[in-house]
């Protein structure tokens, strides 16, 4: 099992290749693929928390791109997802209301 690299952008090695380097990559196996995709999503939030407003859209984008990985990886497609998101926003609502709680009575 390979510890070092970290999971990239599938175009990420002809990139490389057209700016004249040679990337050393490896397909990274089921359990490794989720474990990394998992520490991308970590690694993709902390870059838009850190982001300015400038910045934070394509950031966020990078996170939905994580997030629709990891759900295709759990056998769910992108329907899917918005239907379970949906069904939880229903029940629970969203959070456009920006309601902070600080606690009951």
């Amino acid at each position: 099992m390979h510890s070092e690299g970290k999971l990239v952008r599938d175009r990420i090695p002809g990139i490389i290749r057209r700016d004249g380097a040679e990337p050393v990559t490896y397909t990274a196996g089921p359990e490794e693929y989720r474990r990394r995709l998992r520490e991308k999503l970590g690694e993709e939030v902390e870059e838009f928390l850190s982001a300015d407003d400038a910045a934070a859209p394509e950031e966020l984008a990078d996170v939905l791109e994580v997030v629709r990985a990891l759900a295709a990886d759990l056998g769910v497609e992108p329907n899917q997802l918005e239907k379970i998101r949906q069904a939880k926003a229903s029940e629970r609502g969203g959070f456009a209301d920006r309601i902070i709680w600080t606690g009951n009575r």
